[in-house]
């Protein structure tokens, strides 16, 4: 499977996808720090790319979203933003409230 084919997957198979440098619990940078800290204050899973060990997915990334930069947070296969938006949307309710609505909608889906 080529780079954005096994991209494309990951999104369309995660609900809440994070691509960011290093893991949720060992984040590699600040501002993937802050983008997990924050959607693991959310309270529901997620699943995550580092992209750090995934070069491929780090150069091809950027082109496929149209967005330069890590981290990337993608929920229901709709790119969200990055550190700044996600932050705002933490700040105001937004992710919250975003995030606890797809995570119902999962789990009725599989109910």
């Amino acid at each position: 499977m080529d780079t954005v084919e096994n991209i494309k997957q990951q999104i369309s198979d995660n609900t809440i996808l994070l691509y960011m440098k290093g893991s949720p619990n060992a984040p590699q940078c600040g501002f993937s720090m802050r983008v997990a800290q924050a959607l693991m204050a959310c309270g529901q899973r997620f699943a995550y790319v580092d992209i750090l060990v995934n070069p491929d997915i780090r150069s091809e990334l950027p082109k496929y979203a149209n967005w330069p930069t890590f981290p990337q947070l993608w929920v229901k296969g709709e790119l969200i933003g990055g550190c700044d938006i996600v932050m705002e949307m933490h700040e105001n309710g937004e992710l919250k409230a975003l995030i606890e609505q797809v995570s119902m909608n999962t789990d009725s889906d599989k109910s």
